[in-house]
């Protein structure tokens, strides 16, 4: 028996942001329909808590479901730290793979700047894996993954607009 290659990404941006508007801007849905691919994320910030993504009107008219990804809390610490699992819905080949567990770690310093990381532990699913770093198509098909998704999240969160 061999043991498993644990398969890992980790994603870290600088916000000029406090972290309460950050942790804000990632799990109320009012915020989360306002940048990256848009939809509104529903968490129950609570261990054993339930997640899901609703699909935009545009991602619908493609066909999507209507929770394009679902999952659980496994950990909350306002406004500090939620780990959650994370499962895409967009395909049968998705939903076959294991969940992965996502973390978002927000780092506050004096000065009211954040540093979030954010941790995707991909093991055992290969198609989240390749997706997600934003490699497979340009950023206007839907291919800028996580950096697009946090790029955007700083833009909104200093400016005010999506990029």
């Amino acid at each position: 028996m061999t043991d498993k290659t644990k398969v890992v990404q980790v994603y870290k941006i600088v916000i000029k942001a406090s972290a309460q508007a950050i942790w804000d801007a990632i799990t109320k849905p009012e915020w989360t329909d306002r940048y990256a691919y848009g939809g509104r994320a529903s968490y129950e910030l609570k261990k054993g808590g339930k997640y899901h993504h609703a699909a935009s009107a545009e991602m619908k008219s493609f066909g999507l479901p209507d929770h394009i990804i679902v999952g659980e809390v496994i950990e909350s610490d306002p406004p500090r730290k939620l780990v959650q699992t994370w499962h895409p819905q967009f395909s049968a080949e998705m939903i076959a793979e294991p969940p992965s567990r996502l973390t978002y770690e927000i780092f506050e310093s004096p000065s009211g700047v954040c540093t979030v990381v954010m941790t995707h532990d991909v093991t055992d699913a290969p198609l989240v894996a390749g997706m997600v770093p934003g490699n497979n198509n340009p950023v206007e098909s839907g291919g800028g993954g996580w950096p697009w998704v946090l790029s955007d999240l700083k833009t909104l969160l200093e400016t005010g607009k999506r990029m």
